[in-house]
């Protein structure tokens, strides 16, 4: 029989957060409770993707119980607009607070990142305690690359970066990586033993979609029946690139093509995409809804969309990818050839995958997808029958089960 760990989950996202990182540790979490570990989550205020401190939150600390699972956040600074610097001075405000709270003495401490330098504070932590616990830092996007993909720093500071995330992996009993490409990375251009890395994918935590309500969800929505709704959910930041969907709405409009664009979710870029869209026809915005609502606003859609800036090939796998799966929902992918995403839409063959920056791309294979429904329903199969055979949540929480039960065995635990 298995032997049931302390498992303390240090991340500064997590429920009721919606979109990013926090779905995921927030069922990690329950089905780690769930299998028999006793469980403490130590996160941040919810306050992604609006970057505001969500309603009903407030004080210097708060002791939750959601879902069966013990959860202590920690209130830290958060930016109205976060630049680089900005996020640095979040992670590190988190990252002190994480130092003198504590952790219920576990096991096995697995760290969430990003944010990576709220993890190196917790690892400083963990190195100076005599008879430390078991620690592992579950990767959801590399930090070093996802500095050089956005731009967000000169050739010096992606150096650095990399030189202090090779430093923090390795400082790690284990690795968990969401994707092969992250794992090759780490190991060529980190310096991270090959045998420390293991892969667990992303996986989907919705359940399965719906098949009713869809047309009058859309009459809700404002979209009319011959129109062709192209949806991209979720977090509207900088590596999203989503100007080159307002450009899309434009060229739909001067085509007076049937495309309608929506932007449905939150993020630090929203007002300005609203500001650059004023006069733009074929585009509106919708705000974050609640779960079944978003489910069958995906269903709803007759595309959804992928964008992303050019240059970002490595840093993330979009966590949308897993929720449009489960819809059954054609994609298309505006990105790099050769990128995580590419490889991501290739390997399903739910999706058609155009070059980023090409915003007349999207409306044309957007408007080849309206015309040609045996090719819909091909992409949208496939999506479904990947979401089934590689994006289970029971096994993927296995995996993790797996891979948390090793860190403790190599220390004795």
């Amino acid at each position: 029989m298995t032997k049931k760990l302390r498992i303390t989950i240090l991340g500064i996202n997590y429920s009721p957060e919606t979109t990013g990182n926090a779905p995921y540790t927030s069922s990690l979490a329950e089905g780690l409770s769930k299998a028999g570990h006793s469980v403490h989550v130590v996160a941040g205020y919810p306050h992604y993707p609006e970057w505001n401190l969500r309603d009903g939150y407030s004080g210097w600390r708060r002791e939750e119980v959601i879902n069966g699972v013990t959860v202590t956040r920690l209130r830290h600074y958060i930016p109205r607009n976060p630049s680089a610097l900005a996020r640095i001075h979040m992670e590190l405000s988190f990252g002190f607070r994480l130092i003198f709270t504590r952790w219920h003495k576990p096991d096995v401490v697995l760290v969430v990142s990003p944010a990576l330098f709220s993890c190196a504070l917790a690892l400083l932590r963990i190195r100076l305690r005599p008879h430390r616990p078991a620690v592992g830092i579950w990767i959801q996007d590399l930090y070093s690359r996802g500095v050089v993909e956005t731009r967000a720093g000169g050739g010096k500071l992606g150096r650095l970066a990399s030189k202090l995330e090779s430093r923090i992996l390795r400082s790690t009993d284990g690795v968990a990586a969401i994707h092969d490409r992250f794992k090759q990375h780490m190991v060529t251009s980190l310096d991270m033993p090959e045998d420390r890395v293991k892969v667990i994918r992303n996986w989907t935590h919705l359940p399965a979609s719906p098949v009713s309500g869809i047309a009058e969800m859309r009459n809700r929505l404002g979209w009319a029946p011959n129109e062709v709704v192209v949806l991209h959910a979720g977090n509207m930041g900088k590596k999203q690139g989503l100007e080159n969907v307002i450009e899309a709405a434009r060229i739909a409009e001067s085509r007076q093509s049937a495309v309608r664009f929506v932007l449905m979710g939150d993020g630090n870029q929203r007002q300005h995409l609203e500001a650059k869209a004023i006069g733009v026809s074929r585009i509106c915005f919708v705000s974050s809804l609640p779960e079944s609502d978003f489910q069958l606003a995906l269903a709803a859609a007759d595309v959804l969309l992928v964008n992303e800036l050019p240059g970002v090939k490595d840093m993330a796998v979009p966590s949308k990818l897993t929720s449009y799966f489960n819809a059954g929902v054609p994609v298309i992918a505006a990105t790099d050839e050769g990128s995580v995403t590419a490889f991501e839409i290739e390997n399903s063959g739910g999706g058609v995958r155009v070059d980023a920056a090409d915003p007349a791309a999207i409306v044309e294979t957007a408007e080849t997808l309206s015309k040609e429904p045996s090719l819909r329903a091909r992409l949208a199969g496939n999506a479904l029958r990947f979401r089934h055979e590689k994006l289970s949540e029971a096994v993927a929480v296995a995996h993790y089960d797996d891979f948390i039960t090793s860190l403790a065995s190599s220390r004795g635990r």
